[in-house]
């Protein structure tokens, strides 16, 4: 149920962020998201070729 839902992720926004009933109302999901930090890639997440190549190319071995 909806109520149910956003009573939950109100609590955890207040818990969490310190966010004041207005704050939670005035955001959108996607920012509640990444104000929890929930969108960010996990820490040991493997690189793809393309991130991989974009660092290469960002910091050279000078070889």
């Amino acid at each position: 149920m909806f109520s149910d839902a956003a009573r939950r992720a109100a609590h955890v926004a207040a818990a969490a962020l310190g966010w004041r009933p207005y704050e939670f109302w005035a955001a959108t999901p996607a920012e509640l998201v990444t104000a929890l930090g929930l969108d960010a890639p996990p820490a040991d997440a493997p690189v793809d070729g393309s991130a991989l190549a974009a660092l290469m190319e960002r910091y050279p071995d000078g070889c």
